[in-house]
């Protein structure tokens, strides 16, 4: 996810005293709008719980009003700590940090806590109606969808709530994923489009995890009904004998021979782990028109590059222009710490967790895993990064 605060507003106080506010956007979406004041408190608290030797430093506080130049410096300074910290395990990770994010976003968005009935879809359509709170976080709605369906509790952690948009014809694209410093409920309806839905799916890459999944029915049910759509949407490309098979399974309802193609039509592969680092670029062509007029939105063209070990010592940087070029990058970025996960030895099985007094309770062994630098051909450390250079000044939304 990438934090940015693009902006900032001039509002009045509760007693009419004008104060600037700092529109945090995700993902160049406004997620919520804060003071300084609120933000000092949570760095107080970061730096209270983990030492200040770990916690980035803060904006210094000014006796005198702000000038215009001086507020522009202080929200600079600000996109950089919240970044900072975002991108941090630890401090990213913490209850301090989302918490924090949550309940910004509810007052931002002035939704009050009251229950309500949240529609959930399935990969096949069906809807999943769950009875929440508007305050529920990721995991908990997670979880609501998960119990509803009957999924057991050590398989909860394959699965991921996602915010897609649905076109009118029953396209798909995907927004993201949901994040623990968010409220699904408060994210799909502040955007005041009906198109906008929350979608469950499978939320790894490697295939290997599918047999732990489909040890129970409905994982494997949900794994089934993933495939297919997938295939139907052209998202898994297959050849005519590899569909004709498809639907003969289909017919004898034999789910768990409905296997990825081996042989995919593609034109060709990468292996992540030989990517050095890639970047996300935004270009606006030259207008044709009269002086002063601006492009369209249609115009501006997105790219995904990245630097890959093509051979023993040699580099090469290979670009891919895509209108989902921000998605591929969080894609990216989801593969690296899943296979971060598994190398330190760690599972994405979800822990049995326990409500205490009202709160959530979680097992030690779900902590952030700090990503070591990744391996390529012949054991070369390759560096693990990511970072932009946009064009023209456009406004890049990275991951």
């Amino acid at each position: 996810m990438h934090f940015s605060i693009p902006e900032t507003e001039t509002r009045a106080g509760d007693g009419g005293a004008a104060y600037v506010a700092y529109n945090i956007h995700v993902n160049g979406v406004l997620h919520c709008r804060v003071r300084y004041s609120q933000l000092l408190g949570l760095h107080e608290q970061l730096r209270k719980e983990y030492g200040a030797n770990v916690v980035p430093a803060f904006p210094p506080k000014k006796i005198f009003t702000l000038t215009p130049a001086e507020v522009e410096q202080r929200r600079e300074q600000l996109e950089k700590y919240m970044q900072a910290v975002r991108q941090d395990p630890t401090l990213g990770g913490s209850e301090t940090f989302n918490s924090f994010l949550r309940k910004a976003q509810q007052e931002t968005q002035q939704i009050p806590t009251e229950e309500v009935v949240l529609e959930v879809l399935l990969s096949n359509g069906q809807k999943v109606k769950v009875t929440i709170l508007t305050s529920d976080q990721t995991e908990d709605v997670l979880e609501a969808v998960a119990s509803k369906l009957d999924l057991p509790d050590d398989l909860v952690g394959y699965f991921s709530l996602f915010l897609v948009r649905e076109t009118k014809d029953g396209a798909f694209s995907f927004v993201r994923k949901l994040q623990e410093f968010e409220l699904p409920y408060v994210s799909v309806t502040s955007l005041h489009n009906p198109e906008f839905r929350i979608i469950l799916r499978k939320s790894y890459w490697d295939s290997s995890y599918d047999d732990d999944v489909m040890e129970h029915r409905v994982g494997l049910n949900l794994l089934y009904a993933q495939t297919v759509s997938d295939i139907e949407h052209g998202w898994i490309l297959v050849n005519k004998e590899q569909h004709r098979q498809l639907k003969s399974l289909q017919e004898k309802v034999s789910k768990k021979e409905v296997r990825l193609p081996s042989e995919q039509i593609k034109e060709g592969s990468f292996k992540v782990t030989r990517m050095r680092c890639w970047r996300v670029t935004s270009s606006v062509p030259m207008s044709n028109g009269p002086s002063g007029s601006s492009p369209g939105k249609s115009e501006v063209k997105l790219e995904l590059a990245f630097e890959y070990l093509m051979s023993k010592d040699r580099l090469q940087w290979v670009t891919i222009t895509s209108p989902q070029a921000i998605m591929l990058s969080i894609c990216l970025q989801s593969m690296v710490d899943e296979l971060m996960v598994k190398k330190s030895g760690g599972s994405i099985r979800k822990m049995f967790r326990r409500r205490v007094n009202g709160a959530l309770r979680r097992s030690d062994s779900q902590q952030a895993v700090k990503s070591p630098p990744l391996l390529g051909a012949g054991g070369q450390a390759l560096e693990q990064a990511h970072f932009s250079q946009p064009t023209r000044d456009q406004p890049l939304q990275l991951c």
